[in-house]
């Protein structure tokens, strides 16, 4: 494994983002017919399907307003922005409150998943172009989604359960997750403004508790996804099963709030659930990491389970820089090293451009396409974005990945 200086990762995280996957999705996923983005894309932008998903307008949304608003606006960044999210007030709103997941290209329903996320991803590409524009609509958008976001997901009965919960009652790692994320955004753009009977600061407070409380286990070494209403561990498949980069993406967004809020609790929280949960996910004989592993190291039911995906590296990514920045331990600036090696080595397409999604257990590509109803621009260049910011401050503030002269190992 090579080492490189801050400036060196600086450059290449800022070069692929503006000169690579903002092009790419800008070029062939923009629809000037119908509005939004196309997302279903081969691997050298030929539209596979035209079906939208309505989370990808609002993530889309985030991507290019926060570029607009780091970088200055390039032509088109606003424009697909705008678009997208004037697609989601158009088509996306269902007759029962809820956002739909997917529409067709022109926008009439397809499918509409109990779950809220494309609430929250609405409310995060408004909240971004209220960034950008200070236009009060989109912060006005922003509030409305946020509120709905936390309305279905903490008010009990609002949402069809998993399985029954008269039987097996269960709580998820996800909704309050995002709430941390979700709140933590409206709370830098609007401040402590009230959504769904809380402030932002006791969403924040309360979402954190619970995650501390009820989902990390250091007794078994684990940041869990699902467990029972008191925190117990359900020993069958669903209970067991652990997303790695999942709890990696929640780890990085404790230690995000954690220094925003001056919470060193929060940020050593979020270090200790992203070093353990790099012990279960690294794989340490192809590099990588793992999409699923059970709690208790036996088989796990979803057959895809040894893939790598591309967003569990993202985040890992972010993850890694965030905590060395933080505490300046070296063993997450080695971990950073080496997941942004094996990301770049085997996720990028150096012909086409972007990075392919979804690669089997030795890193080649299970398929060649770059984007469908999971896969468009978000984690790849929210994580160059975050990371090349993260780099420019370390830069600033004279932190070095190198310690007298030499790499640190």
């Amino acid at each position: 494994m090579k080492f490189y200086s801050a400036a060196h990762y600086r450059d290449l995280f800022r070069k692929t983002l503006l000169d690579d996957v903002l092009p790419f999705w800008l070029k062939h996923g923009v629809d000037s017919e119908r509005g939004g983005i196309i997302t279903s894309l081969d691997r050298d932008g030929k539209h596979l399907d035209t079906d939208k998903s309505i989370w990808f307008q609002g993530r889309t949304a985030w991507t290019y307003a926060t570029a607009a608003r780091t970088y200055g606006p390039q032509t088109g960044w606003l424009e697909l922005a705008d678009s997208a999210l004037d697609f989601i007030e158009k088509y996306a709103q269902s007759p029962t409150g809820k956002l739909y997941f997917t529409v067709t290209r022109d926008g009439r329903p397809l499918r509409m998943r109990r779950y809220v996320y494309s609430e929250a991803f609405a409310a995060q590409g408004n909240a971004a172009m209220y960034r950008v524009t200070g236009n009060s609509q989109y912060l006005d958008r922003a509030v409305r989604y946020i509120s709905q976001y936390l309305h279905f997901s903490f008010t009990p009965g609002l949402i069809a359960p998993k399985v029954d919960p008269s039987t097996r009652p269960m709580m998820s790692l996800g909704p309050l997750m995002f709430a941390v994320l979700l709140c933590g955004e409206m709370l830098e753009i609007a401040g402590d403004v009230v959504l769904a009977d809380q402030s932002c600061n006791e969403w924040i407070q309360s979402s954190i508790a619970s995650i501390e409380r009820f989902f990390y286990k250091p007794e078994l070494s684990v940041l869990m996804e699902t467990v029972g209403e008191q925190g117990e561990v359900l020993d069958h498949f669903d209970g067991r099963t652990l997303n790695p980069g999942h709890a990696i993406e929640c780890a990085w967004f404790l230690m995000h709030q954690g220094e925003t809020a001056a919470r060193p609790d929060w940020i050593e929280l979020g270090c200790k659930i992203l070093d353990i949960m790099w012990q279960r996910g690294w794989d340490h004989e192809h590099g990588g990491l793992f999409y699923f592993r059970d709690l208790y190291n036996g088989p796990v039911q979803e057959y895809w389970h040894d893939m790598k995906f591309w967003w569990p590296h993202c985040e890992a990514i972010i993850a890694n820089l965030l905590a060395f920045r933080l505490t300046s331990r070296e063993c997450f600036l080695n971990r950073f090293r080496e997941v942004t090696s094996w990301s770049f080595q085997h996720f990028s397409d150096h012909e086409y451009g972007e990075w392919y999604g979804y690669l089997h257990r030795d890193g080649t590509p299970s398929v060649r396409l770059k984007g469908n109803m999971w896969k468009g621009p978000y984690h790849l260049p929210r994580m160059l974005w975050y990371c090349e910011q993260l780099l420019s401050k370390m830069l600033s503030e004279n932190i070095s990945l190198f310690s007298n002269g030499h790499p640190t190992v």
